[in-house]
């Protein structure tokens, strides 16, 4: 699927794309090296060849949990030295990211790629709901809320704190 020449994508949009495509093509894989997601940039990109940014981009402008330089961009997570993954929903990134974009608008893409956008947000779905279920402590999130449905929680703690002078 080579990137269509009638719409100049930004380089941070070309970086999600390839990453994007590889998730998408080896669901099995966690991540992907650097190397993978610039070699399958440069190959959505065709006979116009990889654009000089996309390399910095993958690096460090698009990765959320670096500091930003200045990109403040988070569609990719660095997963390990070298390893890469798309952004989902709950992972941690820089402080200074918060509010960035996270994937491309529909608008920005070429037709033929605008359904990895519906990919995505599913995939990105599923992935976080088997993260919360994963994870023993997002698990207890919400299991205490009945403990106050009958009670005001101030008289609760005014009670424990009887006698206590």
């Amino acid at each position: 699927m080579a990137i269509a020449p009638e719409i100049q994508l930004k380089v941070a949009d070309e970086v999600w794309l390839a990453a994007a495509l590889l998730h998408r093509e080896h669901p099995e894989r966690a991540d992907f090296s650097i190397e993978e997601i610039k070699n399958r940039a440069a190959k959505e990109a065709g006979k116009q060849g990889l654009r000089a940014g996309v390399y910095i981009h993958i690096v460090q402008h698009c990765v959320a949990n670096r500091a930003p330089s200045p990109g403040r961009y988070r569609m990719l997570v660095e997963t390990g030295p070298g390893r890469r993954r798309l952004f989902r929903t709950g992972d941690s990134y820089h402080v200074a990211r918060e509010g960035s974009k996270t994937h491309p608008a529909a608008e920005d893409l070429p037709e033929q790629s605008r359904k990895l956008l519906d990919w995505y947000r599913k995939w990105d779905a599923l992935s976080s709901k088997r993260k919360r279920e994963e994870d023993p402590l997002l698990a207890l999130v919400g299991s205490g809320k009945h403990l106050w449905r009958d009670e005001d929680p101030d008289e609760y703690v005014r009670s424990l704190r009887e006698g206590w002078e």
